[in-house]
């Protein structure tokens, strides 16, 4: 029995920082009532008054209602500050036991409130029995870098924002394409269960091993591949191959494999036109392709942007066929006529082999991920494929002459678009992949001035968020080549939605890895309180949003895009970790959404 002044108290016994073995030793114990008297009345009451800070922040009614955003985020910046300050405290009080580690490792939410024990992460891939571990760091890596509070804090947020994301598909769209989170169902595109799929590598990224095994057991007993629908060639490619390729090669478990072998094989028919350039459309019940129903072209970005991964499966199934495919459609792309400067226009016709539609260029949708693809398929090969290094050199000049322009006022750096000559100063969202593209290519060894390139882009895509009132980039932006009203940015109405996109995330977790700028995690952490802030929705799910520029009423649009999950939560939690063996971008390349592959070994030279 304790002494009657002490009965409320017990001993704590914490572990040697650097080891998690349970340690009994006397010296190791330390009575928490005994350290609270052992300080001054100063530092008592200054503990005290934080607990209270804290009290007032976590019980505030910020959460009650989105109108309040403004607030929130200023009471959230508060927070965090306040937090920094108790870490600092936690190690004045015990700098030499380290018992400040106990508190520092308590997960927090991203509104700095505890989060409870069943929610923490699952235990590492050697807890779970025979689950194949994720990529290890190589024998010669630097010992584990000291635990920040706050950026274990950010990780934590996207984990949480996952789940919340998660919860909602999980309870109203289970199996479905898509979640609508306002009217609690789902939205079918495929029905190919494409949110499973594409979130499938984030699960296993992030460490959610419970949210993994679901996930895993509904693609062993539910997907079929087996039915009656066409889908269009290239999302399918980068959603559900991509995906499942990107699973395998991170867990080893043969059951992605065979499904990525399954759904490959069905894929292949729309490769079978006059010209070798695919058809947009194919039934993978039937084996039968075709063309949209209004044209027989395709875009380019669609033909051209599933290479890594029918290069991918090839290279695993040692099976030739998928690769020789769509190096077939690079290899005309490469020398048709009707580029400009390496620019090239949006659609190809499938019957003929030839551009269609030429005299516009754009980086935006339709075109945009060819030139990420360009350089991507370059590194992943091994950097031996010379046609897709002089295609991609020859449009980052293209775009340097033809479509980058700067703002009159705010001197922004934008890529706008050409048609027929005439420039329109007009940038969509999508081009924000640009600037994590030219670093990873200046990465690469190519010229400096692509990273010059891509930290100014980087700037005009962080402004297209930060000069918004919900504090998230509209869809498209227009840019003022003006210097008289002093305005860079106006948004049109029809443009001011937001879709919950990866391209300005994905190209901050390429900034930060190459140059360790904080500024860029910065940003990033404020594009996430934004999300959460305007698109998040009680009961579960985020949902894009009609009206960036409106606080009071952002205007939900009920939908909850596959590639949050799949991209944007996933290069959140890539800019945040402090893990740079993590997806290492010397080993892996990433598709356009987000999925991962190894790079191939040079040959011998």
């Amino acid at each position: 029995m304790y002494p009657p002044s002490r009965k409320d108290f017990i001993s704590l016994t914490l572990s040697d920082a650097h080891s998690h073995s349970y340690n009994n030793g006397k010296h190791r114990r330390q009575s928490c009532w005994r350290k609270w008297k052992q300080l001054s009345r100063l530092q008592r009451s200054l503990i005290l008054l934080l607990l209270a800070r804290y009290s007032y922040l976590d019980c505030s009614p910020i959460q009650a209602s989105h109108r309040s955003g403004k607030l929130k985020s200023r009471l959230l910046r508060q927070g965090h500050m306040w937090g920094q300050l108790w870490i600092q405290i936690l190690l004045w009080w015990s700098p030499k036991d380290q018992t400040y580690l106990f508190f520092l490792n308590l997960p927090l939410s991203w509104r700095g409130a505890m989060i409870q024990a069943d929610q923490a992460s699952e235990p590492p891939p050697s807890a779970n029995g025979k689950e194949a571990a994720a990529p290890q760091a190589p024998a010669d890596s630097a010992d584990p870098l000291p635990l920040d509070g706050r950026t274990e804090a950010r990780l934590e947020a996207v984990r949480d924002a996952f789940r919340h994301a998660w919860k909602g598909y999980k309870d109203y769209a289970w199996g479905h394409d898509e979640l609508k989170p306002i009217s609690r169902t789902f939205g079918e595109w495929f029905g190919l269960g494409l949110t499973i799929i594409d979130s499938l590598d984030t699960m296993w990224i992030l460490g959610l091993r419970e949210e993994f095994a679901e996930a895993r057991d509904w693609v062993e007993k539910e997907l079929s591949f087996d039915k009656n629908v066409d889908v269009n060639l290239f999302e399918t490619t980068i959603r559900v191959l991509g995906g499942l390729l990107s699973t395998y090669n991170l867990t080893g478990d043969q059951l992605f494999l065979d499904k990525a072998k399954d759904i490959g094989a069905r894929l292949m028919p729309a490769f079978k036109t006059p010209s070798k350039i695919p058809f947009s459309d194919v039934n993978i019940g039937k084996g039968t392709a075709h063309p949209p129903r209004w044209t027989s072209d395709s875009t380019l970005a669609e033909v051209t942007s599933i290479q890594l991964e029918f290069r991918e499966l090839s290279r695993l199934t040692q099976d030739p066929q998928y690769q020789e495919v769509v190096n077939e459609v690079m290899k005309l792309v490469h020398k048709l006529p009707g580029k400009h400067d390496g620019l090239v226009p949006m659609f190809i016709n499938t019957n003929s082999g030839q551009f269609t539609h030429k005299g516009v260029f754009t980086l935006g949708a339709r075109a945009d991920s060819y030139y990420e693809y360009l350089l991507k398929q370059w590194i992943q090969g091994g950097k031996t494929e010379d046609d897709l290094l002089e295609d991609y050199l020859q449009a980052v000049e293209g775009v340097k002459k033809h479509l980058v322009r700067q703002t009159g006022s705010g001197r922004l750096t934008f890529v706008g678009e050409l048609s027929h000559t005439r420039f329109n100063p007009k940038m969509d969202h999508l081009v924000c992949f640009l600037p994590g593209t030219l670093a990873l290519g200046a990465h690469n060894g190519l010229p400096g001035d692509h990273m010059d390139l891509a930290v100014q882009l980087m700037e005009t895509c962080h402004q297209m968020y930060k000069q918004m009132e919900t504090g998230l980039s509209p869809e498209i932006a227009h840019f003022n080549l003006q210097a008289s009203d002093g305005q860079d940015i106006f948004v049109k109405p029809a443009d001011r939605h937001n879709l919950l996109r990866p391209e300005t995330v994905e190209s901050l977790f390429y900034m930060y890895r190459f140059t360790k700028d904080t500024k860029y995690r910065d940003w990033g952490w404020d594009i996430l309180e934004s999300f959460n802030n305007h698109t998040k929705v009680p009961g579960g799910g985020y949902t894009s949003i009609n009206n960036v520029r409106d606080i009071e009423n952002p205007g939900p649009r009920d939908k909850m895009e596959s590639f949050f999950l799949g991209e944007t939560l996933k290069y959140f939690y890539l800019l945040f970790s402090d893990d740079m063996e993590l997806l290492n971008l010397d080993k892996y390349v990433f598709n356009t959404e987000a999925h991962a592959f190894p790079i191939w070994p040079s040959p011998p030279k």
